[in-house]
Parts: structure tokens; C-alpha cells; sequence
């Protein structure tokens, strides 16, 4: 028993020694002086380092496309020199060259033989899948993000996603100088250029980088709205749609303006709002040359020179340039007043007269008279105070031509000749 333990720890010891002399082989200290076979075994312990610190040195440069061993990139070549037919999934419109690849994929759907993960119950149809997944599901990490804490089980997904943070986009396409955070993007986005793979819409022409994105836009001309929403019932087309939706529900905003911490549902509404700070207008009213920092206002504002208001209430008939205002208008008839101030318990109607009704708590008062310093809780009551430098009248008598400063003077002037 001794000897037989003995041995055991021999074979121990010469194994890490080996893997010891591979690592520095490795890292370029030593030059490999094993015998052949021992070369052989230290080119496989690279090669297979490379899976795990996920190093993809071969390159194909066509495509931008990595791999870890120069016959993968051997074999992917032949993908663009030999024209195959791809074979497409039914289901989701995803298309694979192999007919392995489909096979495997097809586990998806069928929910035959797939490897389900116990701790969350997601499936995976290959048994590597599940064991890159798992990693999530460890004490630390591997890889965790210090920003967000999100646990990622890849180093190249990991890397991606720090992207998103830092708003660093590396891929840049040479034909028209797009960036993109993920390579993937970028080879996607090539196709538009070369044309290759491109996936029409037999209906309206449309054409499409990915199958997969042709699927989702003929929902579009079905109707078809698979993705609905647990809480309220609502379907929408694209899974993307339902989480943007969810936020109405849980209140997440989380695109947030780092120069004054105002948070947003969408990344779009976050990057028209950051114009308000650059003073960037891109969008001008050709009526009378007012700008804007994105198109919604502008339509809306052009819709009050031309009158039009395309927007009925159902229950006083009363019409509105835009569908955002109805739906706060309908506050006046059912009496929702979701707006509450977190200090005395008041409630409005709209966020913008809760912000107002802060500096009466605060004493804020962000609005100052360049001429003579004084300070005002709304830009209406500075405009209106500005009328005092300026000599503005724009309150005018019918009767007398006589003219005046505030409304409220106009009124009691009007009341002399009443009598």
C-alpha cells in the first residue's frame, strides 16, 4: 500500500514539474530540450492554454473572424472559397453552413438531449455551452465587473461589455468609418458593402444583414406580436421591445446623464437630451427658424403653425398636436396625479410642476437676471420680469391703444371703462 502510494506521488510530482517546464516554454524562459514526444505534449498544453485564457492568434482576413489553432482558420477558409448551401432553422430563421451545426442547433427547439444547467434551468445543447455557463454561477465571477457587478463566464465577452462602460468602440469599417463596441457588429455591418449574404423581404424589398432580422421584420407585415408582456398583456414584435417595455413597469431608467445625473428609459432619448448641455440643435423649424434637439419636437412644434392636432381626447373632444399630450390630459378625467413630492405629500399631474413645486422646499431658484442679479424659481417669471429692463408692453387695449406690462394690470385697466 506504501509503495503503491509512493508511487502515485512520483507521478505527481513529475506531472507538475512537466506542466511547470511547458509554462515556462510558454512564456519564452526556457527552450523546450524534451524528447519528441514530450514537444508534442507541450504544443497541445499551448494550444489548449489558449482555450482557456481565450487567445485567438490566427486571424482570417476576410472576414476578421479568430481562432486559436491555424487548422481552424485552414478550415474556415474553405467557407469563402467553396460556395455551400446554408441550411436554414424554420423556427428562428438562424442558417448554418454544416449540416452539424443545424443538427445541433435543432436540440434548441426539439428539447432533445440538451444539457440543462440546476441552477437557473437554462438549456444548452452542446455540453461545452453549459460548462462556460456555469462559470456564471461561481463564487467569484470568473470575470465580474467592478462598475456594474454583472458576472461574466467569457474573457472575450467580458471584454466586450467594458466597452460599454468606457463607450470605447475599436471596430472601425473601412468603407464608411462606422465604430462598433463588438467585432461581430462590424462583420455584420460589412455585408451592407459587399452585399454578401444580404436577406430580402419578398413584400416590400427591405434587405437584411441577418436572417434572423428578416424573421422579425415580417412580423411587421403578419402582425405577428409573439413577445408579450406578463403584467399588462401587451405583445410586440422583437424580444428587444418587451425589455425596453418592462421599464414602464419596474421604473428602470438606467441611461443617466453624467453632467446632471437625469436618468432615461432609452439610450436614444439620453443622446438627444445630452444636445440640451453641448447646445447642439440639429432639427429647425423652417416657419420661424427655432431649433431643436431632436425630430419629436420639432413635428410637434410645426403642427402649431399649421393648427393641426391630429390628436382627439375620447371624453371632452378637446385635440392635441401629439399623443404624449393626450395621455396627459386623460390625468384631468380619471384624476391620476403619479407624481407625489417625497417632503409634504402634494401630488401633480405632470413631473414638471413637481420639479417646480421642489424649490418652494428647497428655495432654489436657478433663473437670474443678467442686469440685476435677481433670482426667479421659473424662467417664466424671469421672462416676464425682464419686461421692467426692456419696456416691453405686450398687453394692449382694444379701446384706448394704451398698453401694459403684466395681464393683470390690463385687466383692471379694462374695468375704467366698463364703469
Amino acid at each position: 500500500m506504501a509503495l503503491k502510494e509512493e508511487s502515485q506521488e512520483r507521478n505527481e510530482t513529475e506531472e507538475r514539474n512537466q506542466t511547470e517546464k511547458c509554462q515556462d516554454v510558454m512564456a519564452g524562459k526556457k527552450s523546450c530540450s524534451f524528447p519528441q514526444t514530450r514537444k508534442r505534449e507541450a504544443r497541445k498544453l499551448k494550444v489548449q492554454m489558449r482555450v482557456h485564457i481565450e487567445e485567438r492568434p490566427f486571424t482570417c482576413q476576410l472576414c476578421g473572424s479568430s481562432y486559436s489553432q491555424k487548422q481552424t482558420l485552414n478550415k474556415h477558409l474553405k467557407l469563402h472559397t467553396i460556395t455551400r448551401k446554408r441550411s436554414t432553422c424554420k423556427p428562428c430563421g438562424r442558417s448554418y453552413v454544416s449540416k452539424k451545426s443545424i443538427k445541433s442547433h435543432m436540440k434548441v427547439h426539439n428539447a432533445e438531449n440538451l444539457f440543462p444547467c440546476f441552477q437557473c434551468g437554462k438549456n444548452f445543447s452542446q455540453k461545452e455551452g453549459l460548462h462556460g455557463h456555469m462559470r456564471i454561477h461561481t463564487v467569484d465571477g470568473p470575470f465580474t465587473c467592478k462598475q456594474c457587478g454583472k458576472k461574466i463566464s467569457r474573457r472575450q465577452t467580458f471584454d466586450g461589455h467594458m466597452r460599454i462602460h468606457t463607450g470605447e468602440k475599436p471596430f472601425i469599417c473601412p468603407h464608411c468609418g462606422k465604430s462598433f463596441r463588438l467585432k461581430n457588429k462590424l462583420k455584420i455591418h460589412l455585408r451592407l458593402h459587399t452585399g454578401e449574404n444580404l436577406h430580402s423581404c419578398t413584400l416590400c424589398g427591405k434587405t437584411f444583414t441577418a436572417n434572423s432580422h428578416l424573421m422579425a421584420h415580417m412580423r411587421v407585415h403578419t402582425g405577428e406580436k409573439s413577445h408579450t408582456c406578463k403584467l399588462c398583456g401587451k405583445g410586440f414584435i422583437a424580444n428587444s421591445h418587451l425589455t425596453i417595455h418592462m421599464r414602464v413597469h419596474t421604473g428602470e431608467r438606467p441611461h443617466t446623464c453624467e453632467r446632471c445625473d437625469k436618468t432615461f428609459k432609452h439610450k436614444k432619448s439620453l443622446h438627444y437630451h445630452m444636445r440640451i448641455h453641448s447646445g447642439e440643435t440639429c432639427f429647425t423649424c423652417h416657419v420661424c427658424e427655432t431649433s431643436f434637439a431632436d425630430m419629436i419636437r420639432l413635428k410637434n412644434h410645426v403642427q402649431n403653425h399649421i393648427g393641426e392636432k391630429p390628436h382627439m381626447c375620447h371624453h371632452c373632444g378637446k385635440s392635441f398636436t401629439s399623443k404624449g399630450n393626450v395621455k396627459i390630459h386623460m390625468r384631468v378625467h380619471t384624476g391620476e396625479k403619479p407624481f407625489t413630492c417625497s417632503q409634504c405629500g402634494k401630488s401633480f399631474t405632470v413631473k414638471g410642476n413637481l420639479t417646480l413645486h421642489m424649490r418652494v422646499h428647497t428655495g432654489e431658484k436657478p433663473y437670474k437676471c443678467d442686469q440685476c442679479g435677481k433670482s426667479f424659481k421659473t424662467k417664466g417669471h424671469l421672462d416676464i420680469h425682464m419686461r421692467i429692463h426692456t419696456g416691453e408692453k405686450p398687453y394692449k387695449c382694444d379701446q384706448c391703444d394704451m398698453s401694459f406690462t403684466y395681464y393683470i394690470s390690463l385687466k383692471q385697466h379694462l374695468q375704467t371703462h366698463s364703469g
